[in-house]
């Protein structure tokens, strides 16, 4: 999908949590992994001893210039390292651990981050290696667990889907974002309005003999004007229906 403003990446939040990927393979993954951060507003990237060295031209080629944007990517020799000024983290993995940890889905986990950003406090997400996931020894640093509820039979992500999916719940549990509804020039249209189109409507059914079943009208009336309200008409939609009236029943327009 496409939709790029680049003049709106200054407006980016400048913390939310610090990605930490730990012994990652591919450069590939690399990139995809700060695209999909870029898109969700987290620009911060630690990287834990890659296998192919850093920096990397396969992730800057994946990363459609995301890595560009964001802060200079650190690398550290071990992940105690790579989180030592984080206050909370936060383990990936798809497979039970004999651990006793806290488990979360990516979107109960993204309301935990958020109230921990707002006390100040600076938190970690840490996915493992691409083929095997994170270490046990890793998983016991974190202070909690996510893990994505996916098909059972199939639930392999790749790195950039795992990080994609963790930090995009993490934008909209900060998102205040108002369902709309794009009416061009025209506006909603008014009660009056619409009340003198459930007139016209009855009475011109009324006149062709619409209403068989005298004792039903009642309920037919109703129907109709709860259908046209669901609809949620424009004045414009509601000068349109008026016109399909008059075009139904012969009567020119003026």
């Amino acid at each position: 999908m496409t939709g790029t403003d680049r003049s709106q990446l200054s407006t980016a939040p400048a913390r939310g949590p610090v990605v930490i990927l730990t012994h990652p393979q591919m450069g590939e993954n690399i990139g995809a992994a700060a695209r999909a951060m870029l898109n969700c507003g987290v620009s911060e990237l630690r990287i834990v001893n890659p296998r192919d060295g850093w920096p990397n031209e396969r992730a800057e080629a994946m990363s459609a210039g995301a890595l560009a944007a964001m802060p200079p990517v650190q690398v550290y020799a071990t992940t105690e390292d790579a989180i030592s000024d984080l206050n909370f983290i936060y383990a990936t993995t798809a497979r039970p651990r004999d651990m006793v940890k806290q488990v979360m889905t990516a979107r109960s986990a993204a309301a935990d981050m958020r109230a921990r950003e707002s006390r100040g406090e600076r938190i970690g997400l840490l996915f493992g290696a691409e083929r095997s996931g994170l270490v046990n020894e890793d998983i016991a640093l974190s202070g909690a667990v996510i893990t994505i509820p996916l098909n059972p039979g199939f639930a392999s992500l790749n790195l950039g889907q795992a990080v994609l999916l963790v930090t995009y719940e993490w934008m909209m549990a900060g998102d205040r974002t108002a369902d709309t509804l794009t009416v061009g020039d025209s506006f909603p249209a008014t009660q009056a309005s619409m009340t003198e189109l459930y007139r016209r409507l009855e009475e011109e059914l009324e006149d062709r003999g619409f209403f068989r079943a005298r004792d039903m009208k009642p309920t037919i009336i109703r129907n109709l004007r709860s259908m046209l309200v669901r609809a949620g008409m424009t004045d414009q939609e509601v000068k349109t229906f008026h016109g399909i009236i008059s075009a139904l029943i012969g009567k020119k327009m003026k």
